[in-house]
């Protein structure tokens, strides 16, 4: 039986505690201790139930990176990287530790952010919470027995959703704190059970660190064809990264963060968080099937205490219930989280509005205009305060997770797309027949048709038109596809109102874009979209 327990310890740390200390428990236990813990429940066919209270989603205004001299010129400082005094989180990691000394018990777990072995960072993470220590054990790479022996982390993130933050004294904004000192190399997470905070606080630890070595971080997922052409999909929540990438055709790299180096594109994660409010089995049997299985956590899905039944389509505790799950649970998954350097790029919003077309071909100058923009619908639940889906723009198609300059990932991703001669589509997975609230969600058959024909390079060979207002490819039939939603217009009852929403969308791109015009070339300024003249 390998030795479980680092020689590293946490006194090594200057955390002291009496508390037991278990140390990178595995599944079973870690069960056994959330049930005991009256933490969760099991589900009929396996998975542990929990539920995050009133922390459905990220706090992504409580979230702090401390200004110093490590940080000062490094970050994009604003709406998305908030600074924090040195002063304030030293006073905050003080009462964090003595916070950890009163606790009875603690849950430790040391992993890998990245996949790729010469690019990823150790994190040892510190958990109250069974289940919190299960659950980002599922999600980041977990080592073999043999390298826990001797590991030493780069870095530490210590999770308590019990403390509760003073504003005043630790210069935050509210009782929930995430508080992150790339100096001294510790995230500090409390007054949220929300899960998915861990899995993020880690992607943005390496958007920070691996631009300086070449490597271009993605909020993407990405999967392999048959043929070993891999494909990337960016998109923020709700876009449907995890669902369009489990396709039981090509093999799952993984389902949301990835790093794209000169030799593969890597999984940051050894699991998939994905969102399981009115699952279909139909529309998503791979995830569906994750559901019934005995190692996925199900946070906020409803089930009858009594027979232990879920009721996925019930969003009473949240609209934003989420699954995570290994990703080995999807059957057809890549055994080491990589594959090559891809060929297709898909990059995926959900328009409120009702305009984009459902898939678009792009130039390589198009393709980062897009990526800056990063525009999308924010759905209800995905983050504290959202309670109607609206138009935004996250550049990057990530903004809140990338520490840099967008102009720094940016040129990453042009570098990259020319160096490969990778294919750009833009693939809107929002609303058709009118903006949102009057049009319905885009159909995903024939999302997935329309992919499939770009994934195999058949969508090459369509007859294109240029759309008037974007400037970007769009085909005209597609063999399997209801012609009529190719041209968003003509799916508009009142086609002087579809004139009026597309001159406002263009204004809003333009207005966005402003930020960044004097960071790219002439070529990608030209690509912002314009007000036409549309024929009756």
């Amino acid at each position: 039986m390998t030795n479980r327990v680092p020689s590293y310890g946490l006194d090594s740390q200057g955390i002291a505690t009496s508390a037991s200390i278990h140390w990178n428990l595995v599944t079973a236990p870690l069960y056994e201790a959330a049930v005991r813990r009256n933490e969760g429940m099991i589900a009929k066919d396996g998975p542990l139930v929990v539920k995050t209270g009133r922390h459905t989603g990220r706090s992504a205004q409580d979230r702090f990176i401390v200004r110093d001299d490590t940080t000062e010129n490094n970050i994009w400082w604003g709406k998305s990287n908030k600074p924090m005094d040195p002063a304030a989180f030293d006073r905050l990691h003080e009462d964090f530790l003595a916070a950890l000394g009163q606790k009875d018990e603690l849950f430790v777990a040391d992993l890998f952010g990245g996949s790729q072995p010469e690019h990823r960072v150790k994190v040892r993470v510190v958990n109250e919470y069974a289940w919190h220590n299960l659950f980002i054990r599922t999600m980041l790479v977990r080592p073999e027995g043999e390298q826990l022996v001797d590991f030493a982390p780069d870095y530490t993130i210590i999770d308590l959703p019990s403390f509760r933050a003073d504003p005043e004294r630790h210069g935050c904004r509210s009782e929930t704190v995430i508080a992150i000192n790339l100096t001294k190399k510790v995230i500090l997470i409390g007054g949220t059970e929300y899960g998915g905070e861990m899995k993020k606080s880690v992607f943005g630890l390496l958007n920070y660190l691996l631009p300086e070595a070449g490597i271009m971080p993605m909020h993407c997922s990405a999967n392999i064809g048959p043929d070993g052409d891999t494909a990337v999909f960016f998109g923020l929540s709700g876009t449907g990264k995890t669902t369009l990438s489990a396709d039981p055709n090509r093999t799952l790299i993984g389902d949301d963060e990835h790093g794209w180096s000169d030799t593969a594109v890597f999984n940051f994660e050894g699991g998939c968080y994905a969102k399981m409010i009115r699952l279909s089995e139909e529309a998503e049997p791979e995830i569906f099937a994750t559901t019934k299985r005995f190692g996925t956590v199900l946070e906020n899905v409803v089930m009858d205490p009594d027979t232990r039944e879920l009721d996925l389509d019930d969003n009473s505790l949240a609209e934003n219930s989420r699954g995570a799950y290994p990703i080995d649970f999807i059957p057809n998954s890549s055994e080491k989280n990589m594959g090559p350097v891809p060929q297709t790029i898909i990059m995926l919003t959900a328009d409120a509005f009702g305009v984009l077309p459902p898939i678009a071909r792009l130039t390589a100058d198009q393709a980062m205009f897009h990526f800056l923009s990063g525009y999308t619908a924010k759905v209800a639940g995905t983050e504290i305060g959202v309670t109607e889906p609206e138009a935004t723009f996250s550049t990057c198609f990530g903004a809140p997770f990338m520490p840099r300059h967008p102009s720094v990932y940016g040129n990453l991703l042009k570098e990259r797309i020319a160096k490969g001669g990778v294919t750009c589509w833009l693939v809107n997975t929002g609303w058709t027949g009118g903006k949102y609230g009057i049009g319905k969600r885009m159909p995903i058959k024939a999302t997935r048709a329309l992919l499939n024909a770009a994934l195999d390079g058949s969508l090459n060979n369509a007859e294109f038109r240029k759309d008037p207002y974007f400037g970007f490819e769009v085909p005209v039939s597609v063999p399997g596809v209801d012609g009529a939603i190719l041209d968003p217009r003509s799916t508009w009852a009142d086609k002087d109102e579809f004139d009026r929403t597309a001159a406002k969308l263009v204004d809003l791109f333009c207005d966005n874009f402003e930020q960044f015009a004097e960071h790219v070339e002439e070529g990608v300024r030209q690509c912002q979209p314009k007000v036409v003249a549309q024929a009756a």
